[in-house]
């Protein structure tokens, strides 16, 4: 199946690096110290913003000094991906408003998820980043939680690329496997992001707060209690949004997605070749009676016959 941005071994390094600087701008308040001052995990957004961006960027300049698939010999990416990859982005821009606020309700999650499923981990990781950037200008919801929520998105949609099947698997059976996938990476996409707020925005006072120094386990109870009592209510509709979408207008989105794969021709191999010289006059056929360097040559001599 053809991706448009395919990993390679740079890629997969990159998005290691990225993942692993996620799980820990996210993870570290559950390693705390009991002194720590729990408002500084407010104030780490701007640094990890600031190391998030260059880790993306090194995401496609990792596919452009690869410069061509590993097995294969088209192009890692090229001007043709790069536009796909903007009009995505802005579709899944533009949709995130619709919703937005009403019960969790957030259409884009179903065009992330397909988008990553036909177009490959490395553009989805790209692809979902770009899109909660662009949706967060557009809604003006820049705040501290923006590069959480980016780095959140870009795994659904790096999760999508790598679910298995993708080469043959179509009908309703791919279907039900890519509404499946968007319901959990619907909630695990509330989950994750409540454990970037929850040491913070809970306080110190109820029994569902982050208590630091405790033990992971008594903290991550804590934390089930958390997401149940505040935000269940959300990651549940936006789940049911995201497979009744998928079920219902799937099918025309993943051919439409296909369709702009196949005709932009992300895997033909482009060169120049040199302009062909001009083809030389045909050459004058041969007389039938053949001349040779003594002269014409003698008819033949009839035979005698007895």
């Amino acid at each position: 199946m053809t991706r448009p941005v395919p990993l390679g071994r740079r890629s997969v390094a990159t998005l290691l690096l990225t993942s692993l600087v996620g799980v820990a701008a996210f993870g570290w308040p559950l390693l705390a110290a009991t002194d720590s001052a729990l408002v500084g995990h407010s104030t780490d957004a701007p640094w990890l913003f600031a190391l998030l961006l260059p880790l993306m960027l090194a995401v496609v300049i990792a596919q452009i000094s690869e410069g061509r698939r590993a097995g294969g010999g088209a192009p890692g990416l090229d001007a043709k991906s790069v536009a796909l990859l903007g009009v995505l982005a802005a579709a899944g821009a533009a949709l995130r408003p619709l919703g937005a606020g009403t019960a969790g309700l957030e259409p884009m999650f179903f065009l992330m998820v397909l988008a990553g499923r036909v177009l490959g981990p490395g553009f989805g990781f790209v692809l979902g980043s770009l899109s909660m950037f662009a949706s967060a200008l557009l809604t003006g919801g820049v705040g501290p939680w923006l590069p959480f929520q980016m780095l959140a998105m870009g795994w659904v949609c790096l999760g999508a690329g790598l679910l298995p099947g993708a080469a043959g698997l179509r009908g309703r059976r791919e279907l039900v496997l890519l509404a499946g996938y968007g319901a959990l990476a619907s909630v695990l996409y509330g989950t994750i992001m409540n454990l970037q707020g929850w040491p913070y925005i809970a306080g110190l006072t109820s029994s569902i707060s982050f208590v630091p120094g405790d033990p992971v386990s008594a903290n991550l109870v804590r934390f089930a209690a958390y997401c149940l009592t505040t935000s269940l209510g959300w990651d549940l509709p936006r789940a049911a949004l995201t497979v009744t979408l998928c079920l219902t207008l799937g099918t025309p989105v993943l051919r439409a997605l296909r369709r702009a794969t196949r005709r932009a021709a992300f895997a033909a191999p482009v060169g120049f070749e040199p302009p062909k010289a001009p083809a030389e006059p045909a050459e004058a056929t041969e007389p039938a009676e053949r001349v040779t360097s003594a002269g014409p040559a003698e008819p033949a001599k009839p035979t005698k016959q007895p």
